[in-house]
């Protein structure tokens, strides 16, 4: 896949839509033991009404029809991560405005903008043992891996995994500062943190469609 047009936006979430169901009990187990135990609900929830936000919206700019669906998503999952999540996809649908479709130049733009977003929104910087600890990472090596020669929807993508998978991992070593995971910081040694992990899970996702499912 070489491009992503604005009519295959929907198809796009849809991939991360499945990955969050199907790691919906995954991630509510995760956050039971740091928090309210109901992550994969949320992000099941919000990122499962996505497609038909991004379809509902008639907005013929790519970046613009993004960034209101983000808005929109938000109200549907007032929570958080849902606040987080909907802040990033608002940010990088705004880095993406006036762009004909998404290529790899675009699509590390997004992550970047998605990064920005959650961390504005959120007041979180790195290392905080947060989504941004995945969602940052993915953004710097889809970045890097964009500038580089040769550059295709899918080396970008991929090396957006690869960023994603090492920040997760970081997030074992860190600790929390934020809501009830910060009360229960002593249970965080060794652990992954569950909403770097739900970041991760985008990344996948949107990846998972530009390879085509492989």
């Amino acid at each position: 896949m070489e491009k992503i047009a604005i009519n295959e936006l929907s198809a796009l979430f849809d991939s991360v839509a499945q990955i969050m169901s199907e790691n919906s009990e995954r991630l509510c187990e995760m956050d039971a033991h740091m928090g309210d135990g109901d992550l994969g609900l949320t992000m099941k929830k919000g990122f499962g009404a996505l497609p038909g936000l991004i379809d509902g919206i008639d907005e013929p700019d790519l970046g613009k029809r993004l960034a209101k669906a983000g808005m929109k998503m938000s109200s549907v999952v007032p929570s958080t991560m849902g606040t987080l999540m909907s802040s990033g996809i608002m940010e990088g649908g705004k880095r993406l405005a006036g762009c004909a479709d998404i290529g790899a130049a675009e699509f590390a733009k997004f992550l970047e903008g998605y990064a920005a977003g959650i961390q504005k929104r959120g007041k979180c910087q790195r290392g905080d043992r947060t989504v941004l600890d995945a969602i940052g990472p993915a953004a710097d090596a889809a970045m890097a891996a964009a500038a580089q020669p040769g550059a295709t929807l899918e080396t970008v993508a991929e090396a957006a995994v690869r960023g994603a998978d090492e920040g997760v991992a970081a997030t074992r070593d860190m600790t929390p500062k934020f809501g009830k995971a910060a009360v229960f910081a002593a249970r965080a040694a060794g652990v992954e943190d569950q909403g770097a992990v739900a970041g991760q899970l985008v990344v996948q996702g949107l990846a998972n469609y530009i390879r085509g499912g492989k």
